[in-house]
């Protein structure tokens, strides 16, 4: 219910999924680098939750990447 995990049609970005609460989303971008944004808008995380045809690329230029509240830590995607 909180939580919510974003897999559409980008270009930039396999996935994106966000934690309401924690205002944090996790970004895995089709170059294979994983990122965790901290302190992310919940207004703009619930905007993505609730519009399924939402460019995930705008959205992570717009709410986390170009965002001057945002911090970010490079995480590495797991591997089997």
């Amino acid at each position: 219910m909180f939580t919510f995990t974003a897999y559409r049609t980008s270009d930039a970005c396999d996935y994106v999924h966000v934690n309401l609460l924690k205002g944090a989303a996790t970004v895995s971008f089709r170059n294979g680098h994983v990122y965790l944004y901290k302190n992310v808008s919940r207004r703009a995380i619930l905007n993505l939750m609730a519009n399924p045809n939402m460019s995930l690329g705008f959205w992570v230029n717009e709410n986390c990447v170009n965002a001057g509240r945002t911090s970010f830590v490079s995480t590495r995607p797991l591997t089997a």
